[in-house]
């Protein structure tokens, strides 16, 4: 039996979505620049498919473009905003994503900016009186915090990171990647200057995403070309991903409440059968045991260290996808879990869920895990396991 649980990661295609983009496997093969009759068939397609994120996120199709996935359009976004308006100070946190961080420290390393990480808790949130503090004492601030991070689930207030933006003067880019198609997000009532999403996170082709860059801004291109996507992105447009971009975040939203509430419950199903598992030592991660304060499909879980390997390897060798880091081995921790005072010596693992997950794959994914702890030793110094198991 096969199991995915690894959704943070990517997601399988939406049948509504592999039917939407179909007819550009096939008939609908024109390029978007081409004045003729193939050309503007596929143009309008594309354009059709910009008003629709724009309509679903509140705010104007000028002010959507098309990247070929979040890491682009994060680069885009952080070099952009640094280069055009000559930013020399950036706030971050050391829990953001690599393409955030390796970009930040990239210009850092080229003495364009100096950076400043805000303080964050013991599991992981930011704290915005720090935050305050460090764009007091440095105006004209790039302020780059995610909204919902990709390892520990943890979400983090951008309505009021937006506010202190604006009464600082800095200008806020939050990745929105694991957020965009789970979380309400509306543009019109949360003054953001730059968002992200990639659709093979919510049930969409993978390299096809996208960048929101407010109509107040226009940032330096960073990919020259043929002037698509109004100069700011060079290149033929990826017309199969872009229908199927809109395409998912047309289902996601129109499900959303419905898609919330099921994964919110398969969460809540796991947390309650681990407890009763009998597997000694569990703890959470960041957030993610919080349903208020985390990404619902996203659950981060320290276990025992096995003394003969990975927990995440012996569920992939029985056909159950997951995703950690270890410190009990040579792989290493994450650079998240590092960031946090909390389970260094303990192996975590990133479960993460999505609509197409069941109840019964949850059971099975708890019953592989106690036979897993009941077949094997663990490291030494950690108690291993209650026998008295509950099912």
């Amino acid at each position: 039996m096969e199991i995915y649980c690894d959704n943070a990661a990517t997601t399988a295609l939406d049948p509504e979505v592999i039917e939407a983009i179909l007819p550009f496997l096939t008939q609908n093969f024109g390029n978007p620049s081409s004045t003729h009759w193939a050309g503007r068939k596929v143009k309008d397609a594309v354009v059709d498919a910009r008003k629709t994120i724009a309509t679903l996120l509140n705010t104007s199709p000028d002010e959507i473009y098309f990247t070929s996935g979040a890491t682009e359009a994060i680069n885009l976004a952080i070099s952009g905003a640094i280069v055009t308006y000559e930013i020399s100070h950036v706030v971050t946190s050391k829990i953001e994503h690599k393409a955030v961080l390796q970009t930040i420290a990239q210009h850092e390393k080229e003495g364009d900016i100096e950076t400043s990480f805000v303080k964050l808790d013991e599991r992981g949130n930011v704290d915005l009186y720090h935050l305050e503090n460090l764009l007091r004492a440095n105006p004209r601030t790039l302020i780059s915090l995610m909204h919902g991070n990709n390892e520990i689930g943890n979400l983090t207030d951008i309505q009021a990171i937006s506010k202190l933006a604006q009464r600082y003067n800095a200008i806020f880019f939050t990745d929105t990647t694991q957020t965009i198609g789970k979380q309400w997000i509306d543009l019109s009532q949360t003054p953001i200057d730059f968002l992200v999403g990639s659709a093979h996170k919510f049930h969409g082709p993978k390299g096809v995403g996208f960048i929101y860059i407010n109509k107040k801004h226009r940032i330096k291109a960073q990919i020259f070309g043929g002037g698509q996507e109004k100069g700011q992105r060079g290149g033929t447009e990826n017309v199969i991903g872009i229908v199927g971009l809109a395409k998912a975040l047309e289902v996601a939203y129109r499900d959303l409440d419905a898609n919330h509430s099921k994964v919110c419950k398969l969460k809540q199903y796991m947390v309650s059968k681990l407890a009763i598992s009998g597997v000694h030592g569990i703890c959470y991660n960041g957030e993610s045991h919080s349903l208020e304060n985390s990404l619902v499909n996203i659950l981060n879980v320290s276990f025992p260290c096995l003394a003969d390997g990975s927990l995440v390897k012996s569920l992939d060798s029985i056909g159950i996808a997951v995703s950690g880091g270890s410190a009990c081995s040579s792989q290493g921790s994450s650079h998240v879990i590092s960031a946090l005072p909390c389970q260094k010596d303990k192996e975590n693992v990133r479960f993460s869920f999505s609509k197409f997950n069941t109840f019964d794959e949850i059971d099975h994914i708890v019953q592989a895990i106690v036979s897993i702890y009941k077949a094997g030793p663990i490291s030494q110094n950690q108690s291993r396991f209650h026998f008295e198991l509950t099912h």
